[in-house]
């Protein structure tokens, strides 16, 4: 029986429906790509997506895109790159590929002589090139160092030292009676890119828009108590505006709130009725403290973090402020041009409007803190814990999204 024509109106694409309101991500859905039968549906799609399709210049950096993302894959993701990765090998018929819609072709099995594993391949590979290109396109990444500097330097105006002991305190002078002894004060150094695609191609969201931890801090208090007064501080200092918290990523696994918090209003009212002096209350208070730990249930937020790790999180956002240089240098050539006005390069500098350049740039940069007390800390960095299993684990969830069908192809385990 002939299948009426009209039928074809209403076919729909069920994978994309699940991404764009299933929240399900693209890297996890049945096919990376819809069909692409020609040329055409493969220039529509580049142009969707933000590219300039007949752009030569662009179609040769998505070629650089192609090939950066071969390497990628060799270095994390295989035996033949990494020493741990998965003993499968890039198959020639990929390395052939000399432009880039002939991919499309073959991830979407419309490429003459490929084979279903090639298929599964050009997939991945896709799949690696879109998580570089939003690495590429994140307008904010031009403006990193100021976007540190300008996050920074808003703690380093409350930090002291007294030969090799530190303080958050207001003034120098009131460090040692009323600061916050710190045992270290450390700034997260800029991700590199790989680690930053690694990042993506584990999360759901794959945007790098979304990665909240390129800037941050790490606090490593004395004493437990200290970390609760840390935040204190950085509230009341207007170092930290709780208005810009952003909620979903606020997590602590190292003190119990609720129950130091109806413990902490008993010993008030215990060193109100005793006249307690400052050194006992101290006293009391962190042994009060250490008594309320959280359950052992790890970091709900990131399923990275393993359970033994003891740490208060949370991503605030700053309004950064950038001037934009390139307008003072532009007056300046006015300047120069109105003397010389006679002259036909001047007449064209005179008549050009500059009221379109942006004077200032202004947005908000999300940045991670940390704050932990020795102990803790020491905890953090052994065992289970520690940052090189952290990564360990991204690279294992990234390998598992991308390599997925491929490996339930072959008859692969991903562990």
């Amino acid at each position: 029986m002939e299948r009426p024509s009209y039928l074809s109106k209403y076919l729909f694409d069920w994978e994309s429906f699940d991404v764009v309101i299933g929240g399900k991500s693209a890297l996890d859905s049945k096919f990376f790509i819809s069909q692409m039968l020609n040329e055409e549906m493969v220039e529509s799609f580049l142009v969707g997506y933000g590219l300039d399709a007949n752009d030569p210049v662009a179609r040769a950096e998505l070629f650089g895109n192609f090939q950066e993302a071969l390497q990628f894959i060799r270095r994390y993701f295989l035996k033949e790159g990494s020493g741990e990765g998965l003993d499968l090998k890039i198959p020639n018929s990929i390395f052939m590929i000399t432009d880039i819609s002939d991919l499309f072709f073959m991830a979407t099995g419309n490429k003459q002589d490929a084979t279903r594993e090639d298929k599964l391949w050009a997939e991945i590979v896709l799949k690696v090139m879109h998580t570089i290109l939003h690495v590429d396109k994140d307008l904010r990444s031009s403006y990193f160092s100021e976007i540190q500097t300008q996050i920074f330097d808003r703690f380093y105006k409350y930090l002291f030292r007294d030969g090799e002991d530190l303080y958050f305190a207001k003034k120098k002078k009131e460090m040692k009676a009323n600061g916050i002894s710190l045992v270290e004060f450390e700034t997260k150094s800029k991700k590199t890119r790989d680690s930053v695609i690694i990042k993506l191609l584990h999360k759901a969201e794959n945007v790098a828009e979304e990665l909240f931890d390129r800037v941050g801090v790490r606090i490593v208090t004395k004493s437990r108590f200290d970390s609760i007064r840390t935040i204190k501080f950085l509230i009341e200092n207007y170092i930290v505006i709780p208005h810009n918290i952003k909620p979903s990523r606020s997590t602590n696994s190292l003190v119990d709130m609720n129950e130091f918090k109806n413990r902490h209003a008993n010993l008030i009212k215990y060193a109100l009725r005793h006249n307690l002096n400052e050194e006992k209350f101290s006293e009391a208070i962190e042994r009060e403290i250490r008594e309320c730990r959280p359950g052992a249930n790890g970091d709900e937020r990131n399923s990275h973090s393993l359970s033994g790790y003891q740490a208060i999180q949370f991503t605030c956002r700053q309004l950064i402020k950038y001037k934009n240089p390139f307008l003072q240098e532009f007056i300046d050539l006015r300047k120069s041009a109105k003397d010389q006005k006679e002259e036909e390069i001047a007449k064209k500098i005179l008549a050009m409007d500059y009221s379109h350049i942006a004077r200032d740039v202004r947005f908000f940069y999300p940045y991670e803190v940390q704050i932990v007390d020795e102990e803790s800390h020491q905890i953090n960095s052994e065992g289970e814990a520690s940052h090189a299993e952290y990564k360990k684990q991204q690279v294992l969830t990234a390998m598992k999204r991308v390599f997925g069908p491929l490996a339930e192809y072959k008859g692969l385990t991903i562990s």
